[in-house]
């Protein structure tokens, strides 16, 4: 597993009744009357959401995602750190287009401002997951614990307060946990995640030729591959050639909302 983003802000920016008998009706005995309509199994249905069923679970590394069906197709998770910073909501639209999903993991330095909020609302709303990865993207093992908990509860409770749910998932900064943290993560009912591969922090992938290349040419890519990339200018602009190339190497592109996460309380 390699090593991973920065996290710094950059500067590149109705009801039925019974029917009423007449008079006439009335005085007769034994008149039958009108029975009630019968609910449909529409209507008995309707308004009740259904549970979906997981189609994908974690591995114990945290770093791939397995089928729970035994199926042999072949899945990739496409994961965006950093975000909502300059590029995110861009990257969500070349996505959205492509009809395919992505966790974008959020940090709360780049929520400071009401258009910073509104590309949050905006990726959410489009159906893309939201994850945790901290309010200001310290290195988790080098602060203490009550500075641990803050920065990730405080998080979610920012981005609840955005979009109205909080996030599923938690994604350490440069995916070093504490035993805390994870801990935490626990409590607050978030999936633990860390990544598979990712490259476009290095220099020598900070183009969109070079990235597209080993993003579908890595020899880490594998079924369930968890793949890492950040808000950044080069990877929007490589991102749908990312895309399609691991589309036309066979990969689907799972659904976030299909992997199973643990039971969360009201």
């Amino acid at each position: 597993m390699l090593a991973a983003c920065v996290g710094t802000k950059q500067s590149n920016e109705s009801r039925v009744t019974e029917s009423i008998p007449s008079p006439e009706a009335s005085e007769t005995e034994n008149v039958e009357k009108p029975k009630e309509k019968e609910e449909s199994a529409e209507e008995k249905t309707e308004g009740v959401v259904e549970e979906t069923k997981p189609v994908y679970k974690l591995n114990e590394a945290n770093w791939v995602i397995e089928r729970l069906d035994g199926s042999d197709e072949k899945n990739v998770l496409i994961t965006i750190d950093d975000a909502p910073d300059k590029h995110s909501l861009e990257m969500a639209e070349i996505l959205n287009r492509l009809g395919v999903k992505a966790i974008f993991f959020v940090n709360g330095h780049f929520l400071d401002t009401p258009e910073e909020e509104e590309r949050l609302k905006k990726i959410h709303d489009m159906g893309f997951a939201i994850g945790n990865h901290t309010y200001s993207h310290p290195t988790l093992t080098k602060i203490p614990e009550e500075e641990q908990k803050e920065e990730i509860v405080s998080l979610n409770d920012r981005v609840k307060e955005i979009i109205g749910v909080s996030p599923a998932f938690f994604r350490a900064p440069f995916g070093m946990n504490t035993d805390y943290s994870k801990e935490i993560a626990s409590q607050e009912g978030m999936l633990l995640m860390n990544w598979t591969y990712g490259y476009d922090w290095e220099k020598q992938y900070q183009n969109p030729d070079s990235l597209v290349e080993i993003m579908i040419g890595s020899p880490y890519l594998t079924n369930g591959a968890n793949l890492l990339m950040h808000d950044r200018e080069w990877t929007k602009d490589a991102l749908e050639d990312i895309v399609k190339g691991l589309q036309s190497k066979g990969y689907s592109i799972a659904d976030p909302d299909l992997i199973e996460v643990p039971k969360r309380g009201n």
